[in-house]
């Protein structure tokens, strides 16, 4: 399987690397999905229900604080260098990953090169005026008054994350299914592929007829389609970097 994944690496120009949680637990951060995710053990807080409650923001602020605090030094792991590996050769097309933690920027990947479809958690927004910053001096407001930060306008500020019940941004779909029509294969790690619309993206690759490889360790809501071209079923950091190893530019 690991030759096979190579050679489907190597013969490709334009990869769409879709990444979920997957890729960034071996970087010490939990899943929110499948076995063991965030989202077993406790509720979200909607987009509705932090703009219209000061408790749901204080709740998120919470939240977001003790992540912050557990995994915010987080560093990019064999995977994301992969990836950027992958890019060096001149083989990736696009990266759209559902992941909110910086970690594909920070290992390398380019900006014209990355969608960051759910956001990211490096920066605080303000709801009102848009303006954004870095996020470290509104957790450590909030770690020292408790009270949800707010913009100079008046505004709410939330870490540039995109909530439940929130709308992604436009901008950065159209990028990332314009690479979905014109890649010449697509490559979903670490992702159940469970949540609309991100998952949309790489099944409209495959069905413009890119090849379509998942690699997961749990099921995904994919793997019963016939537009799959090869299931891997194991940790993404055993099978995915070996791989780019034995595929040089072709």
């Amino acid at each position: 399987m690991a030759k096979e994944l190579a050679d489907w690496l190597r013969g490709a120009g334009r990869i769409l690397v879709f990444t979920g949680a997957g890729i960034s637990t071996p970087s010490g951060i939990p899943a929110f999905r499948g076995k063991g995710g965030i989202w077993t053990t406790r509720q979200p807080v909607y987009y509705q229900d932090f703009m219209a409650s000061e408790d749901s923001r204080v709740e998120y602020w919470e939240y977001k604080l003790e992540l912050w605090e557990e995994h915010g030094d987080a560093q990019p792991n064999i995977i994301h260098k992969a990836i950027v590996e992958l890019e060096k050769a001149g083989k990736v097309e696009m990266v759209v990953t559902q992941n909110v933690d910086g970690l594909h920027r920070a290992a390398g990947t380019s900006e014209e090169k990355l969608v960051e479809v759910h956001g990211t958690g490096t920066l605080v927004e303000c709801q009102t005026c848009g303006q954004r910053g870095p996020v470290e001096a509104s957790f450590e407001l909030f770690k020292q008054t408790r009270q949800p930060p707010v913009c100079e306008c008046g505004g709410f500020l939330k870490p540039a994350t995109i909530s439940f019940g929130q709308n992604l941004r436009e901008a950065d779909l159209q990028r990332a299914f314009a690479a979905a029509a014109t890649c010449d294969l697509v490559i979903a790690l670490g992702s159940t592929l469970s949540v609309s619309p991100a998952n949309a993206i790489p099944l409209a690759a495959a069905q413009a007829g890119a090849p379509y490889i998942i690699i997961n360790r749990d099921g995904t809501d994919h793997d019963s389609l016939t537009q799959v071209t090869l299931r891997l079923n194991d940790n993404v950091e055993e099978i995915f970097p070996p791989a780019v190893e034995k595929a040089p530019a072709g």
